[in-house]
């Protein structure tokens, strides 16, 4: 398990970085062999995405690309409409799981 050491009421941004050193830290490879798998990972999980396919992480949730139509927006300083155009936008569900083990729930 990753542990860092933060105050109490200290909030952390995990960083691409920060999952390097995790991985190196737990599977005993070098940190070159640790940041090639962390970015094969990555690599892997953008062209799933980029090919319109969902991803299921069993037990953490399911990442899917949804197409949201063209519609009218409104500037809200002028108020003038504007036509926001179609655009694909990436969704996250959180398996009931990895929910349950942050309401602690399950161990």
């Amino acid at each position: 398990m990753c542990q860092f050491v933060f105050e109490e009421n200290e909030k952390m941004t995990m960083t691409k970085a920060s999952i390097v050193d995790s991985v190196y830290a737990r599977v005993g490879i070098t940190k070159k062999e640790a940041t090639d798998y962390v970015d094969a990972v990555f690599e892997a999980i953008k062209e799933t995405l980029e090919a319109g396919d969902e991803l299921k992480v069993s037990g953490f949730g399911k990442f899917e690309v949804r197409k949201k139509g063209e519609r009218v927006g409104r500037n809200p300083r002028t108020g003038v409409e504007i036509m926001i155009p179609e655009r694909k936008v990436l969704r996250f569900k959180v398996s009931q799981v990895l929910k349950d083990q942050l309401n602690g729930k399950r161990e």
